[in-house]
Parts: structure tokens; C-alpha cells; sequence
């Protein structure tokens, strides 16, 4: 618990100018001008830190790409228009046809599609495993999968991942390591846990109000030695690892960014640094308070999954790996549709939306929603049932938020 500490003096420190304007400003320009010809040379070949055009990144944003580094440990970021844009960004950078990526573990629905049918359109082919089937995890690897791609928590299955286990794997293979952590900032830290990039969706928590699109992408330094990028795998990309320090920055950017234009705006990086400011003390609130509502819940005899009731498959890695908690998300099992609807359009604190890591308790239907589209068998391997609701725990006092949801329960059950 102590990091909290640390990150409370961090963070708002981060996201203000110490001279004039104490809070973060909102660049909205769309193209910068360049002092000369040789200037503008130096800006275009990445020799001087000045903005290109607003497609490539604006001062707003670049502010808050240099908070979300400090805070996760990386050398760099990348910020985008929405969590799908930081990923596709990556997927499109360090992939290309003929590529495999491994995805491991629960997905949100938006990312299973991409992988398994947008990347497919451009050649790319992507397998499917469990967090826990590491023989499959190592013959996929073996067989020349060049990324794995997890969640620090599945959403909305909820399974834990060993991400140490599947760095080392990762490394003996060469393959690169991709871990979306938009459930766990702060709590689950992947680049110290060996992963080569961390992708968020800053709209959830880290915005935390529901006002901010967004996306990210924070990357390691380049090792000096044994680096698994100079391998043969990754020989298309050797030409921007002369960069240097920076060279993962380029490759995201000039590879992925200028082409696709998954571009951040200077409004959305200013509220998302806005949101910055107090994660930590949202974030610290908000898994204390999921622990206790899953325990309210589950003593009242309602069907509800979270890692760190004894019932959950992985209570003893929670236990283990995830001392401050697993993000804002547990699910409740309604066993049929109809008594989901019931459930849902009982609740009083409950907002029905799409939206995760807000600062108000959040639920959803799974199944008639962002699932609604996918075949039986992947809805059963993604984790999610008839009756399944999601449920994205805010801000609110724990024992009144379980009181509503548990006088739902009742009421869906009449």
C-alpha cells in the first residue's frame, strides 16, 4: 500500500506547470510552424523535440505521455483517440501479413474482434488460449508467434494472469509481450514484471468521469544487451532501433500513428490529466470498496465472482500477485436474461452503460450487448453467460451500494 503514497505525490505533480499556468494547457492547433527550413528538417527527422502536425502528437498530449511513462516506469508514451486506438496502433506497428499474435485469457469484446477478424482481413492470425494453459502458450511461442497479447485482469471473465511467468516465456522466445492494463493502473505495474508494452484505456479509470476518450501506449527502453527486437523476427524494424532511446517511439508513431491517425486530441489529454491527478486516491477507495461489496453480496446468498472470494479459481494468485486489488470489475450470474433485465432496471446506483472505471457504480448486460454478435462457443470461451452482468464498482459508500444491489436481487427474483 505504501506506493499509493508515492504516486499521490507523483501524479499531481506530473500533470502542473510549476511557472504560469499551474494547470496543464489545452494546445488545440492542428499544425505548429517551424522557426526555418532547418528546424523544420530537425523536427521531421526526430532530432529536435518540437511537434510535427497534430496528427503525430500535440504539446497537451505530449504532457500527458510523459506523466503516464513516469507513472508506469516506461522510456516513453504514445497517446491516442480511445483504448482500441492504442491497441490497433501497436497490432499495426509491430505486426505485418503473415504475423501470429497470441491473445491469453478473457478479452473485452472490442479487442477479441480485432484480433480475430480485423487483423485476419491484413494476414494477420491470431490464437486463442487460457491464462493458465502454458504448454499451449509455449508450443504457440515454439511454433514462431511473434506477440502475446493479455489483460492483467480478463474482462469480463475475470482470470488472472501469471504476467511474470509469461514475460520469461515471452523472452526465451523472442516473442513481443503486450499487456493491457487499463483495469489496473498503479496496482499492477507490467513493465517491471517483464512486458514490453502496456496498453491502457484512459477513458475507464484513469479519466475516472466518463467525460475523456482515450488511449495509450507505454513502452520499456531498449535493452544494451540480448534485446529480442535486433532478432531476425523483428528485422523490419532495425532501421528505427538506430534511434535510439526514442526508437520505439518512432516505430508507433511513423508505422502505425501517421497512417491510421488514431491521433489523441489537446481537449481529451487535458481532461484525462485531470483524472491523472487523483487516481491514485480513486484507485486505493475503489478496490477496498470491491472487496467489501463482493463479500456483502456473496454472504447474501448472490451469485457474484471476484478473485478474492475463496470460490474463485485464482484467489490464491490474487493473494499472491495482486495484494491491492484486481481493478473496479466483479460480475454477477442472473442465470437467465430475463432476470438480468429485471435486475438491472431494478437497481437504484447502477448506471447502465458500456463505460468500466468510472467514479459511479456502472453495470451491463453482456450478452444482448457488446457480445450480442459473437457465436455461442466465443461467448463461452470469453466467459460470458445468458445471465452474466458486469458491474464497475465507483466511488460510492460500499454498504449502501450493496444494500441497492442486493434489494435488486431480491425484487429480479420475484
Amino acid at each position: 500500500m505504501k506506493h499509493y503514497e508515492y504516486f499521490n505525490t507523483l501524479l499531481p505533480h506530473l500533470t502542473a506547470n510549476r511557472e504560469g499556468p499551474v494547470a496543464s494547457t489545452i494546445t488545440p492547433s492542428a499544425a505548429y510552424g517551424y522557426s526555418s527550413a532547418q528546424e523544420a528538417e530537425a523536427i521531421f527527422s526526430g532530432e529536435t523535440a518540437k511537434p510535427v502536425y497534430a496528427r503525430m502528437g500535440n504539446p497537451t498530449g505530449g504532457k500527458l505521455e510523459h506523466a503516464l511513462a513516469r507513472m508506469d516506469g516506461g522510456a516513453g508514451a504514445v497517446v491516442t483517440s480511445s483504448g482500441m486506438g492504442a491497441t490497433m496502433m501497436v497490432a499495426t506497428a509491430f505486426l505485418k501479413s503473415g504475423d501470429r499474435v497470441l491473445c491469453v485469457g478473457g478479452l473485452f469484446g472490442g479487442t477479441y474482434a480485432m484480433m480475430k477478424e480485423t487483423m485476419s482481413r491484413f494476414g494477420i492470425k491470431a490464437d486463442f488460449c487460457d491464462v493458465d494453459e502454458f504448454d499451449v502458450m509455449e508450443k504457440l511461442l515454439e511454433s514462431g508467434v511473434k506477440m502475446v497479447f493479455t489483460e492483467s485482469v480478463g474482462n469480463p471473465n475475470l482470470r488472472l494472469p501469471d504476467i511474470r511467468r509469461m514475460a520469461i516465456l515471452c523472452d526465451r522466445y523472442g516473442a513481443l509481450f503486450v499487456v493491457d492494463n487499463t483495469l489496473t493502473p498503479l496496482i499492477v505495474q507490467p513493465l517491471k514484471m517483464g512486458a514490453d508494452i502496456v496498453v491502457y484505456s484512459t477513458t475507464k479509470i484513469i479519466s475516472g468521469h466518463s467525460s475523456a476518450l482515450g488511449g495509450a501506449a507505454v513502452f520499456r527502453s531498449l535493452k544494451s544487451e540480448n534485446e529480442k527486437l535486433e532478432g531476425e523476427k523483428f528485422s523490419d524494424l532495425h532501421t528505427f532501433l538506430k534511434k535510439g532511446k526514442g526508437a520505439l517511439m518512432m516505430v508507433l508513431k511513423k508505422r502505425s500513428m501517421r497512417d491510421f491517425g488514431m491521433s489523441a486530441n489537446a481537449f481529451a489529454s487535458f481532461l484525462t490529466l485531470l483524472g491523472l491527478e487523483t487516481l491514485a486516491l480513486r484507485t486505493e477507495r475503489v478496490n477496498r470498496s470491491v472487496e467489501k461489496v463482493s463479500s456483502l453480496l456473496h454472504d447474501a446468498g448472490i451469485k457474484v465472482r471476484h478473485p478474492s472470494l475463496m470460490e474463485h479459481e485464482h484467489h490464491l494468485r490474487y493473494k499472491a500477485l495482486f495484494e491491492d486489488g484486481c481493478g473496479q470489475i466483479i460480475t454477477l450470474e442472473c442465470g437467465t436474461k430475463e432476470r438480468a433485465f429485471s435486475f438491472l432496471n431494478e437497481t437504484k446506483m447502477v448506471i447502465q452503460t458500456a463505460n468500466i472505471g468510472d467514479n459511479r457504480t456502472l453495470g451491463l448486460h453482456m450478452a444482448s450487448t457488446i457480445y450480442r454478435d459473437f457465436e455461442e462457443n466465443e461467448r463461452r470461451m470469453l466467459g460470458v453467460t445468458p445471465g452474466l452482468i458486469r458491474l464497475s464498482i465507483g466511488l460510492e459508500t460500499p454498504l449502501a451500494l450493496a444494500e441497492d444491489i442486493i434489494e435488486a436481487w431480491e425484487k429480479s427474483g420475484e
